[in-house]
């Protein structure tokens, strides 16, 4: 069983950006995939991106790829998301979760879920 806990958010203006950090407690953390989702407000929590338990594979949605660059340090149990170029619409509330297997584009097919961290992004 893993435990993520998110850090790295704040407020950057539209153009800069913000790299997140997932550091998840357990010594079972490299058998793991980890995603990131995001939800802002008055919407449903959307898929951002996603790693393999190894690093060797990724997923990012349409609307963060090129931008986003997701990577994991499974010496330091730690996952991050690197974001530029952000835009107002990134704003949200981001979260990091971990499933055993392989990684899903799917919320609900993940297991472990962080607290989140505030993202907002000013025009």
């Amino acid at each position: 069983q893993v435990q993520p806990v998110e850090s790295g958010g704040g407020l950057v203006q539209a153009g800069g950006s913000l790299r997140l950090s997932c550091a998840a407690s357990g010594r079972t953390f490299s058998t793991y995939a980890m995603g990131w989702f995001r939800q802002a407000p008055g919407k449903e929590r959307e898929f951002v991106s996603a790693i393999n338990y190894s690093g060797t594979h990724q997923a990012y949605a349409d609307s963060v790829k090129g931008r986003f660059t997701i990577s994991r340090d499974n010496a330091k149990n730690t996952v991050y998301l690197q974001m530029n170029r952000l835009k107002p619409e990134d704003t949200a509330v981001y979260y990091c979760a971990a499933r055993y297997g392989y990684y899903s584009v799917h919320a609900n097919e993940y297991d472990y879920w962080g607290q989140g961290t505030q993202v907002t992004v000013s025009a």
